[in-house]
């Protein structure tokens, strides 16, 4: 997202996960539009329910949303066996 760290609660997590698998099928099926959606809103709920890190905090991160804007092509290059956003340790 390009916006700093956000620390997430284990709902959240899980439900950045069940988009990220939406996307993984969007960008499977060539569906650019449907990718740029879902990216729209694996963002929005990050701003909205996720707490913002200052920007000196240097926690690890588990994730990486990718940008809003993240074409079909770049998703085909970044994509991996889990996803845009790794499935997170249980």
């Amino acid at each position: 997202m390009g916006e700093g760290q956000f620390r997430l609660d284990d709902e959240t997590a899980e439900a950045l996960n069940e988009l990220d698998d939406q996307a993984a099928q969007a960008v499977e099926s060539g569906d650019e539009e449907r990718l740029e959606q879902l990216l729209g809103q694996m963002a929005s709920i990050v701003r909205d329910k996720g707490e913002r890190l200052d920007d000196d905090d240097l926690s690890a991160s588990d994730a990486i949303v990718p940008p809003e804007d993240l074409t079909l092509a770049e998703a085909k290059e970044l994509f991996a066996e889990e996803g845009l956003i790794p499935d997170l340790p249980s």
